[in-house]
């Protein structure tokens, strides 16, 4: 019996991941080395200047996590927060939810600002709550909801916590190489994203950063961080300082390899020239899919360009449908969560998969199996 895995042949047109280029593939491929070999450290070095210039921060504290998204949403919050402590939570999708549950199992009193799935994140309703509790710590909030591929005003709700001081948690999975991400224009002090949406990498990295507002926080706590993988002291003695690097964690070489080749890449075709390049390809797919009859659930002024949601056409399926485009023409498309699952499509363009062939190829198939 073959127990080989060869994976079929997928245009990755969901929610994420994205496709993976054939180059940074190849870069993975490259002979491990240790995770504290002077190379690997240069190598290190290199992906948090990378990160630096894709995140538009001057951060010191800035480096790719050694896990999913989740985890550094996790890190983020856990960090951040201390048994007792008030967060202000956004949530306009799934992913504010899961900040929510995090903070909560982290001891913190969770202040929930809740908006219709589909809208942005109502930056009055948010001064409202900080008025309500003005001893809170933090305003955390999605930038780039996944769920529903709304873009929030990352730089408005920014200001607020800044003049309420409290702190800003940024989630921008999503939006990462995609849109603009503006660290240091935000003033925000803690922002994570993803590889395997925008920036093309393979799922398992996800970058973060850290105001220097942030680390005094962390470094003023009264009790000890509750994670000892995600204490942010731990783990600086590994991605920090000159010369030997204390041993935390065994990161992923190999991974980190195919980071490094996809920011590479990031930066050849330029930081605008990707954003536009989204902007360009999500006005192509609204024009195709707009001329068969399928409508935008979000807004034009807050729509994702890379996480375009459509309702459902009236009289198709939404599983079958788009188990359809998988088996027929091999194009993987998310469906709805919570209150919108098999109500809307999710439509991912980001990264590799962002290309104009992909745009129309989509759209046909669609065409297709509509009745």
């Amino acid at each position: 019996m073959n127990y080989r895995f060869a994976p079929p042949p997928r245009l990755l047109m969901g929610p994420g991941p994205s496709n993976v280029s054939p180059e940074v593939l190849a870069a993975q491929a490259r002979p491990t080395i240790g995770h504290l070999d002077p190379g690997f450290v240069r190598l290190m070095d290199l992906i948090k200047g990378q990160l630096r210039a894709a995140f538009r921060t001057n951060n010191r504290v800035t480096f790719p996590l050694s896990a999913p998204a989740s985890l550094a949403m996790e890190m983020a919050l856990v960090t951040l927060l201390e048994p007792g402590d008030t967060a202000i939570i956004a949530q306009n999708g799934v992913f504010g939810g899961r900040m929510a549950e995090i903070a909560r199992r982290a001891g913190a009193k969770v202040q929930l600002v809740s908006a219709e799935w589909g809208k942005p994140v109502d930056p009055e309703a948010v001064r409202a709550s900080m008025l309500k509790a003005p001893q809170a710590k933090l305003l955390a909030f999605v930038h780039a909801e996944t769920s529903t591929g709304v873009r929030s005003d990352a730089a408005a709700l920014c200001a607020l916590a800044r003049e309420a001081g409290m702190l800003s948690v940024v989630d921008t999975v999503t939006g990462l190489g995609g849109i603009p991400v503006l660290v240091d224009d935000w003033h925000a002090d803690a922002v994570y994203a993803g590889t395997q949406k925008c920036l093309s990498a393979p799922p398992g990295l996800a970058p973060i950063t850290f105001s220097d507002r942030a680390v005094a926080a962390v470094m003023a706590r009264t009790s000890p961080i509750q994670s000892w993988f995600l204490d942010l002291g731990l783990m600086l003695g590994y991605w920090e300082g000159e010369g030997a690097r204390s041993y935390h964690h065994t990161a992923p070489v190999n991974a980190l390899y195919g980071l490094h080749e996809s920011l590479s890449r990031l930066f050849e075709e330029g930081l605008e020239t990707s954003w536009a390049r989204h902007r360009a390809a999500h006005e192509q797919l609204a024009d195709r899919l707009q001329g068969l009859g399928i409508a935008f659930v979000v807004d034009k002024a807050h729509r994702l360009p890379q996480l375009n949601t459509v309702w459902v056409p009236e009289g198709v399926e939404d599983a079958p449908a788009r188990r359809r485009l998988l088996d027929e023409f091999g194009i993987e498309i998310g469906g709805g969560l919570g209150p919108l699952a098999g109500r809307i499509w999710r439509i991912g363009l980001m990264g590799e998969t962002c290309r104009t062939q992909n745009v129309e190829r989509l759209a046909d198939a669609i065409a297709a199996i509509l009745p």
